[in-house]
């Protein structure tokens, strides 16, 4: 008998030891880290999935949290720049020591931080781009659940060059990671059509003139133009293209599917395309449990929710259905060993299904289209059929 509760006082004290070893992971806390542009281009994304992401960490820890566990948040500002990025993550995974990293903002700002995290066997959680490198070449601390910008433009433009009987295709891109993932699905998806783009215009990050892009891409008389473009590369792009009396059908993918576009636009970014996943919370136009979600949401923040507010909730609600399922004995182990058999079903926001296993990190790899009619995204077609 005494050596059978010797045995198990054993086995306690290990399975204690093994949860005090994790990094991040105490017996009443699992803490969180986030990586998001506060201060630079992208401050309104990275606040507003900051905000989504707090939003369901209050709603898990008023139901007791994960196993006992409460969740906190700890956050970074990288100023949406690469340099500032690697900081960050230093900070947080060797001074915050957090368990996971979940929702990072940028392509290039987590392939400038992942090292920082794989070092210290910390997973890249749901970052906020849609760049293959976010799981591709494998990694078993890589998780993905965007579909990527090459796919989104591969799968989505000839479709829509075909239905528009558009001859000639052009494009302006960022000169960086996120730009080139667009501008190569947009090649890939003509090679299919055996169609060349007539003009390729980019632009440095931060870029605010965009009147010599233009000029090129009015000159070669482009009737669609691909975006590689983000919040103000958009606008100022449009803008300059009205003003010009350029008015070809302007494609762009999800990273330009935020209600910012027509805020702050105006009247003149009415019939931009982009690609997307969940839908922005129209509030006028929401269902009962997204009204029920986004009042919620505003009387916390004092603001209505976006898009990227929904990203950032779905992101740590996905967390949490994995944490859940990885036990009480959470560790990073547990945490993959979970993820690699996890499905995520449809959500209220109009996620699409997301599967995940030992060699798929992506979660779905679909993506729908929208258009701006009269200051709103509005959905113009649905997923394709498997």
């Amino acid at each position: 008998m005494k050596l059978r509760t010797a045995g198990l006082a054993a086995l306690a004290l290990a399975s204690t030891l093994a949860v005090a070893q994790t990094q991040g992971v105490s017996k009443t806390e699992i803490l969180v880290g986030t990586i998001q542009d506060f201060s630079g281009p992208l401050a309104g994304y990275g606040k507003q999935a900051r905000n989504g992401m707090l939003l369901r960490i209050d709603e898990v820890n008023e139901q007791g949290g994960i196993h006992g566990r409460k969740l906190k948040l700890a956050s970074e500002d990288d100023g949406y720049d690469p340099k500032k990025a690697v900081l960050a993550a230093q900070k947080l995974v060797n001074q915050d020591k957090v368990f996971i990293m979940a929702g990072h903002l940028g392509t290039a700002q987590n392939l400038a931080a992942m090292p920082v995290q794989f070092e210290k066997n910390v997973i890249n959680f749901f970052p906020i781009t849609a760049a293959r490198e976010m799981y591709e070449p494998f990694h078993k601390l890589k998780y993905s659940f965007a579909a990527t910008y090459f796919d989104q433009m591969r799968t989505a433009l000839p479709d829509f060059v075909k239905a528009k009987g558009a001859k000639r295709i052009c494009s302006i891109y960022q000169d960086d990671d996120f730009g080139l993932e667009v501008q190569r699905g947009a090649d890939a998806g003509l090679k299919t059509m055996n169609v060349e783009m007539v003009e390729k215009t980019t632009y440095k990050r931060g870029a605010t003139d965009f009147s010599s892009q233009v000029a090129r891409m009015k000159a070669a008389n482009c009737d669609v133009v691909v975006m590689g473009t983000i919040i103000r590369e958009t606008i100022g792009t449009i803008a300059e293209a009205r003003k010009a009396g350029f008015n070809p059908l302007f494609f762009g993918s999800s990273a330009l599917y935020t209600d910012l576009i027509h805020k702050l636009g105006g009247k003149g970014m009415d019939g931009l395309y982009g690609t997307m996943t969940v839908q922005h919370p129209y509030l006028d136009e929401a269902s009962q449990p997204i009204r029920f979600w986004a009042s919620k949401y505003k009387t916390k923040f004092n603001e209505d929710p976006t898009v990227f507010s929904v990203y950032g909730y779905d992101i740590i609600d996905a967390f949490v259905r994995a944490a859940q399922k990885a036990g009480p004995n959470l560790s990073t182990e547990s945490f993959i060993k979970a993820m690699d058999t996890m499905k995520i079903p449809p959500d209220m926001f109009g996620s699409a299904e997301a599967t995940y296993s030992p060699t798929k990190r992506l979660g779905s790899d679909l993506s729908r289209l929208s258009q701006i009619v009269d200051g709103k995204w509005k959905v113009v077609s649905d997923y394709p059929k498997p």
